[in-house]
């Protein structure tokens, strides 16, 4: 004799739209279901989730997926070529003049500290 979890929920059928919904309990679990959706009597997926027609349309006929390029590696740095003129140094990006050339008499803004007050 099998015996029913108390607060267990039934097995229950409806149908949203044109798609036949199964819901029953998953096992080992007294409140989830499982929600199978069928149409014309072909099962077309299973949730987890209570689906909604959307969700329906979307097991029916999930969008295309492109195929996979193989990857590829265009630029591998690596040990360089005989004879080879070895690379150049990092040009500074910045173009300030360093304080130490900056003519005597020119104040210095200091950041943090406003004239107004």
């Amino acid at each position: 004799m099998v015996r029913e979890h108390p607060g267990r929920q039934q097995r229950q059928r409806f149908m949203i739209g044109k798609y036949e919904i199964v819901a029953q309990p998953i096992a080992g679990s007294a409140h989830m279901l499982r929600y199978t959706v069928y149409v014309g009597g072909r099962r077309v997926g299973a949730m987890a989730s209570m689906p909604t027609e959307s969700d329906c349309r979307y097991l029916e006929r999930p969008p295309v997926v492109p195929p996979l390029k193989p990857f590829q590696v265009f630029y591998r740095p690596g040990r360089p070529k005989k004879g080879s003129t070895p690379p150049q140094p990092a040009i500074d990006v910045h173009h300030a003049i360093p304080r130490d050339d900056i003519p005597a008499g020119i104040s210095i803004p200091i950041p943090g500290r406003s004239e107004d007050g």
